[in-house]
């Protein structure tokens, strides 16, 4: 029996995140530049979107460019901007057939004109779009996300639109880039490391994590499942006791 006949429809996580990683062993490990890992990376994202709307995941975050891969070398980084805006031109008509729509988080206006532009304009192509949520991750940094969002509160306080009693979870979670968005309930590691990597910090709170020593690009649509029916073995308290779920 393949893992996806294992999956229980009912009780999918409505929202995935993935930190890809492994790329660049990947390309390593057979004598190539890091850029070809990259490059074969993403077959695997298409695996993993078509994987997840295949089931009936709702939102599927990717985080694809943190704040951190700014100061990886020039040459990488640029590749990886170009590869970016080949691959959302190469897919956007894909997302509409599917019906599958591309949002992003992060701080994009840090990205070069022409990405950001790509970018934009394939979000408003598929904005319409409503079987699933593709959320791409870019120079996205938790930690950046939280001071963002605690200045935007700050600026509330001092124009007077807003006291400090008033601030709740509710209220600062209004002020992230995820703000409108389920909290992740499964969080997927590939390449073997066993960290979070300032991740959507406040998001993953009780949120199950999993990871697999596979390089990213040898993730393939039966490994999301294997981790989706890895999540539904574990019980999810939140705080309370067993009995207390029963």
């Amino acid at each position: 029996m393949s893992f996806k006949e294992k999956i229980d429809i009912s009780k999918l996580p409505k929202h995935i995140a993935i930190i890809m990683d492994g790329n660049g062993r990947w390309a390593k490990q057979r004598g190539e530049h890091r850029v070809v890992g990259h490059q074969h990376g993403v077959t695997s994202v298409r695996e993993a979107v078509e994987a997840a709307a295949e089931i009936g995941v709702q939102y599927l975050t990717l985080y694809a460019f943190s704040t951190e891969n700014w100061n990886r070398p020039k040459e990488e980084v640029m590749a990886l901007m170009q590869l970016l805006v080949s691959t959302i031109n190469n897919e956007v008509k894909t997302l509409n057939e599917n019906d599958i729509r591309l949002q992003a988080i992060g701080d994009l206006a840090s990205l070069p004109p022409d990405c950001l532009a790509e970018l934009k304009e394939a979000m408003k192509a598929t904005a319409s779009n409503k079987r699933m949520n593709l959320v791409l991750a870019l120079s996205y940094s938790s930690r950046w996300e939280i001071i963002n969002a605690v200045k935007q509160i700050a600026m509330d306080i001092e124009k007077a639109k807003l006291s400090a009693v008033d601030i709740t979870e509710k209220v600062f979670e209004s002020q992230l880039c995820t703000a409108g968005f389920p909290e992740p309930e499964l969080m997927i590691r590939t390449s073997g490391e066993h960290r979070i990597s300032n991740f959507l910090l406040w998001q993953l709170s009780y949120a199950e994590l999993y990871f697999t020593d596979k390089l990213w690009p040898d993730f393939r649509k039966e490994d999301l499942f294997e981790a989706i029916v890895d999540y539904q073995s574990r019980e999810r308290r939140f705080g309370k006791t067993s009995e207390q779920l029963v």
